[in-house]
């Protein structure tokens, strides 16, 4: 990398003793691999200085990590002629961002599925139960105990005691009053 961007008159290669110098750091891998995850974030915490990355693979995984660490350009090794890397190192230097569109279009797919996965892990509260733990749930605000609600609904005591235990264990609840209070705080009852 070095040498394809020494031979333009634009951008000027710094040794290692001027690292503190740079503007813009160009780091050329094989593939994202773990080590050169470390290499990037080693350059990152110590420079904190934007990243043109080359390279011909990255998996999904380090799309995410490669934002992390300021990378504002990714050039496939085969499309990394001294023009194209001099032209990412000019943009990113002015503070631009470049990401190929492909890779742009996956980061995209990674963030809006980590947003359904993580954020939004769940439907909202009312769309995940079913009438009858809503009724059950109702009723145990009420005050009312197992064998009250079993009567009430017309159930067995082992239903209604299936129910609460199908509600609390789903919704990761403690017990029936944590129940009770999440679904009065979502809006279910």
């Amino acid at each position: 990398m070095a040498d394809l961007l020494e031979a333009r008159a634009s951008v000027q290669v710094v040794d290692g003793r001027a690292r503190f110098e740079t503007e813009v750091v160009v780091a050329a891998f094989d593939r994202l691999s773990p080590d050169a995850v470390t290499e990037l974030r080693g350059v990152t915490a110590e420079l904190g200085k934007p990243i043109v990355l080359v390279t011909d693979r990255i998996e999904e995984g380090g799309l995410a990590v490669a934002v992390e660490c300021r990378v504002v350009a990714i050039l496939p090794r085969s499309a990394a002629t001294d023009n194209r890397v001099a032209d990412s190192v000019r943009f990113a230097a002015s503070g631009g961002v470049s990401p190929p569109s492909d890779l742009l279009a996956r980061l995209t797919e990674h963030a809006e599925r980590l947003h359904r996965e993580i954020l939004e892990p769940s439907e909202p509260a009312g769309a995940g139960l079913s009438s009858r733990e809503i009724d059950v749930l109702r009723l145990m605000a009420d005050g009312l105990d197992t064998q009250e609600i079993a009567a009430e609904l017309s159930y067995s005591e082992r239903t209604v005691k299936n129910i609460i235990y199908a509600v609390t264990d789903r919704l990761r609840l403690r017990n029936r009053s944590h129940a009770v209070a999440y679904a009065i705080r979502e809006g279910v009852i």
